[in-house]
């Protein structure tokens, strides 16, 4: 009997970024989802991005219940703020989850994302220039991290990858680093 992730494109996989990196890094393989607490980084963000148009929905909402002239029900604006907000909330961090994945092989990283427009980049370890692993408050607290990968040249000069897991980001940061130094000797 097939599992459900048998044919999920991001499904984890069983072996670590040290023992991936000698796989091939192309459009067919399978990518690898990025931590579950990375969605609720997300729903956080969104929350909190949602705060100041409810506020404003309010003092709209006061204003024309004072008006008394309102062509409007009351509660029509919050309520229509607050479903959106809804929305935004809980769907759009799920959207945005599930349309983030990464590969990386013995040469390279490849990271996909977006929604609406979607971006499909390839990094080369042979371009890498350095790298970082960056924590926000929110990501030490559910011990995500974002890996940044900065390369040769000035057009798209950083790759980020964030919503790994920290101990992860950190194995990945020294698997590039190990390779990079290799490959300059």
């Amino acid at each position: 009997m097939e599992t459900p992730a048998a044919h999920d494109p991001f499904a984890p996989p069983a072996a670590s970024p040290a023992a991936r990196l000698g796989a091939e890094v192309d459009d067919e393989t399978e990518l690898t989802r990025l931590h579950p607490n990375f969605k609720k980084v997300l729903r956080i963000k969104a929350t909190l991005a949602t705060i100041p148009f409810l506020i404003a929905a309010l003092f709209i909402e006061g204003a024309l219940i004072d008006n008394g002239n309102s062509f409007l029900p009351v509660g029509v604006v919050i309520g229509a703020v607050l479903i959106l907000a809804i929305v935004f909330v809980l769907r759009l961090p799920s959207r945005r989850y599930i349309a983030r994945g990464y590969q990386i092989s013995n040469d390279r990283l490849r990271v996909v994302r977006g929604i609406l427009w979607r971006s499909d980049t390839v990094v080369p370890f042979g371009r890498v220039q350095h790298i970082d692993v960056d924590q926000g408050p929110l990501e030490r607290f559910f011990d995500i991290a974002t890996l940044t990968v900065h390369t040769a040249g000035n057009h798209n000069s950083s790759v980020n990858l964030p919503g790994l897991g920290h101990e992860l980001a950190t194995e990945m940061r020294e698997e590039i680093r190990a390779h990079i130094k290799q490959e300059s000797m």
